[in-house]
C-alpha cells in the first residue's frame, strides 16, 4: 500500500464529481483525455467539453461531470485537479478544512485523527515534490 493509500483511497462515489461546474482543464488535461478516449480533439471538444473563452471544463449532465456514471469513466485519464482531490495542501494548515473534506469524501481514512493525517500527508507531498529522497 502506498503512503497516499494509507490516508486516502478513491471510492469513485461521485461526491466530488457533482455540481454546476467542473474543474478547469489545462492543455495537458485535454491531451490526456483525447489519448484516453482515442478520439480526435474536435470530437472530444464537441461531445465532452464546455469551452467559454479560455476556460475549458468538462460538461455537466444531470448535475454530475459528463464522465461520471456510477464512478469515473475516465479515471486513469482524468484531469490533474481531479487526481489531486481531495488531498489538497490546504488540509495541512486548516483542521476545519480537513474536517469538512473528510465529511464529504468517504475515501479519506476516517480513523486517522487530524495530526496523524497531517503528518502522513506532509510526507506524501514531499515525496511528490521530490524532496524526500
Amino acid at each position: 500500500m502506498s503512503e497516499e493509500e494509507e490516508i486516502f483511497q478513491c471510492r469513485q462515489c461521485g461526491h466530488c464529481c457533482q455540481g454546476e461546474t467542473t474543474v478547469s482543464l489545462d492543455p495537458v488535461d485535454v491531451s490526456r483525455l483525447v489519448a484516453y478516449l482515442h478520439l480526435p480533439l474536435a470530437e472530444v471538444q464537441q461531445k465532452y467539453l464546455r469551452i467559454t473563452g479560455n476556460v475549458v471544463q468538462m460538461k455537466i449532465v444531470d448535475g454530475h461531470c459528463i464522465f461520471f456514471n456510477e464512478g469515473c469513466t475516465v479515471h486513469s485519464g482524468k484531469p490533474w485537479r481531479c487526481r489531486q482531490w481531495p488531498l489538497h495542501p490546504s488540509m495541512l494548515d486548516d483542521q476545519n478544512n480537513f474536517e469538512a473534506i473528510r465529511q464529504s469524501c468517504p475515501g479519506i481514512k476516517g480513523e486517522l485523527g487530524y495530526e496523524e493525517f497531517r503528518s502522513r500527508f506532509a510526507k506524501v507531498l514531499k515525496k511528490e515534490q521530490g524532496e524526500d529522497k
